[in-house]
């Protein structure tokens, strides 16, 4: 507030004053100044403290048993509905291929979905998105009770319930990013635990309610057992950010009014006439529709190397991530195994997932471990699809549990590590948009990998070349993962060692000095109102050197 004129200017100079004309200043009013800028009359006081951090405790474990809860619905449900494929099978009278789309499709659309759900808890928050996707996850199973044909099946289970399941995913995920940082992979994989105890759970259960109810009663029950995901979504209590977010907002504001009138200033001096700018409305009005969107979901995360090589592994692994959990029970019962022994081939995959998840937690936040945990997933994939490659040898009921033991271990290990490596990548910031377009490329690997796998059966009667070819997927994406974490790790040490080495060179310095020097020319040659702008940059530069793309 320097260059302001005198509260009590001279009544000759009263006029002037009042569009800062004549005294050389900038054509803003004093009103319009101290409503705008930092420092103001109208602006916050200086000493409002800032948003604050993670917490890493407190009400977050509260917020990890939601997360155990909606997390554990998201990913066990799809699977434990398989208990009634044959059953609907039968009823319809379809084949393996037409029967497995019914999971195929909800957990297509609970991934394909991430993108919406992202977009609704950056603009909601994560507890209403929660509890809208419970009510949704209760309409569609209810409304799949009375449905007539398989097509109707497809629609009410697949993409509604599906879509509901899609809001309790990414939410859950998100807010444990906001509430935890150190113990950040043991929140996860404690709420990770939820799909084993879901699944251990609902598997016995959709049994025993299919032999009282049928296959529709069961589904009304069930319907109504998903609406605790809006109890689950009642427990996530938003972080407050403290009031220093306005402050920072009037400061913005202040920055952008003192920009609009220099361009304004300095348009006038270098034109004799006024410019139309209407081809420049049309211009700022499409880059800011563009800034809207890329506001909730990071487009230039496609210029990271990391996000790119988890997303193209990841995309080839779900082509047989849960193909051999889907068949897992079907195949049992085609062999000659009773149905509650089939049933319970799932509980021991979730119980042994339920202990392999916590534990690869705190494996994960290990100081030996942490530091390359991409490796460590890598391995996760590689083991998974080499169970699955072994599953033909086993021969009886007592090989099928063998093999469910080891794929729980197997499963929980991945599971555990899925988001917490992505979070690794791209880091907090950056990791709603990372979840929203990770899920949505691969929606399509999911949604295709059950049906080819129940194709598959269809055309050589015999499930061992579903499970060979899960396997082969599995394998071929872990030793993918593998290896270009390597080149990753040995690409982000190299560049590490470059800018060290810039910035410890003379001439890098003496750039800089020059680029002040001429900053201050300028500011010599045009006054005051350029001051802003260059600390600006100034600001923006050490921003963007601190946040370097990988």
């Amino acid at each position: 507030m320097a260059d302001c004129p005198p509260l009590h200017p001279a009544p000759s100079c009263m006029q002037d004053c009042t569009s800062y004309k004549g005294c050389g200043k900038s054509r803003v009013s004093r009103g319009t100044l101290g409503s705008r800028l930092p420092g103001s009359a109208m602006s916050p006081p200086a000493n409002v403290g800032r948003a604050p951090g993670p917490p890493d405790g407190g009400w977050g474990w509260v917020v990890v048993f939601g997360a155990f809860i909606s997390i554990g619905f998201a990913y066990a449900f799809p699977k434990g509905i398989a208990i009634f494929f044959k059953e609907i099978q039968d009823f319809f009278g379809t084949s393996y291929g037409e029967i497995a789309w019914v999971s195929s499709i909800m957990l297509a659309t609970t991934y394909g979905a991430g993108p919406i759900s992202s977009v609704l808890v950056n603009r909601y928050g994560s507890r209403p998105v929660v509890i809208f996707g419970g009510l949704l996850c209760g309409i569609g199973m209810v409304s799949a009770a009375f449905c007539t044909s398989i097509l109707q099946l497809y629609i009410c289970v697949g993409f509604i319930t599906g879509f509901g399941l899609a809001l309790n995913l990414q939410p859950s995920v998100i807010i444990i990013g906001k509430y935890f940082l150190k113990r950040r992979p043991i929140a996860n994989g404690l709420a990770m635990a939820g799909s084993p105890v879901m699944l251990c759970t609902l598997a016995p259960l959709n049994q025993f309610l299919f032999d009282n109810f049928g296959w529709r009663g069961s589904f009304l029950i069930l319907g109504a057992i998903l609406l605790n995901c809006c109890v689950a979504g009642a427990l996530f209590r938003p972080i407050r950010a403290a009031p220093a977010t306005v402050k920072t907002q009037v400061t913005e504001e202040g920055k952008d009014a003192l920009k609009e009138e220099v361009t304004e200033e300095a348009m006038e001096m270098s034109s004799p006439t006024n410019v139309p700018m209407e081809n420049k409305t049309e211009e700022e009005g499409g880059k800011d529709c563009c800034e809207k969107i890329n506001q909730y979901l990071d487009f230039s995360l496609f210029k990271h190397r990391g996000f790119l090589i988890y997303l193209i592994g990841n995309v080839l692994m779900f082509l047989g991530f849960f193909a051999p959990i889907v068949f897992l029970a079907p195949y049992a019962k085609h062999i000659g195994i009773d149905e509650y022994s089939a049933a319970f081939l799932l509980s021991i995959l979730a119980i042994v997932d339920m202990i392999a998840r916590p534990t690869t937690g705190i494996i994960a936040n290990s100081k030996w471990v942490r530091p390359r945990i991409q490796y460590f997933f890598s391995f996760s994939i590689a083991f998974n699809g080499t169970c699955h490659l072994l599953c033909p040898l086993a021969s009886g009921y007592t090989g099928l549990v063998v093999y469910s033991i080891f794929f729980g271990l197997a499963f929980g290990m991945v599971c555990a590590m899925l988001f917490e490596t992505l979070m690794d990548l791209v880091g907090a910031a950056r990791f709603t948009s990372a979840v929203g377009l990770v899920t949505i490329a691969e929606c399509c690997t999911i949604l295709l990998g059950p049906p080819i796998g129940g194709t598959l059966i269809d055309t050589f009667g015999d499930y061992k070349y579903m499970f060979i070819k899960c396997g082969a997927v599995m394998v071929l994406a872990g030793t993918f993962l593998f290896i270009m974490n390597y080149y990753n790790y040995r690409m982000l040490a190299k560049e590490e060692k470059e800018r060290k080495a810039k910035e410890e060179d003379p001439k890098s310095v003496r750039t800089e000095n020059e680029g002040r020097n001429n900053w201050n020319k300028e500011t010599a040659q045009y006054g005051p109102e350029l001051e802003p702008l260059r600390e600006e940059q100034e600001g923006l530069k050490k921003e963007v050197n601190g946040t370097n793309e990988v």
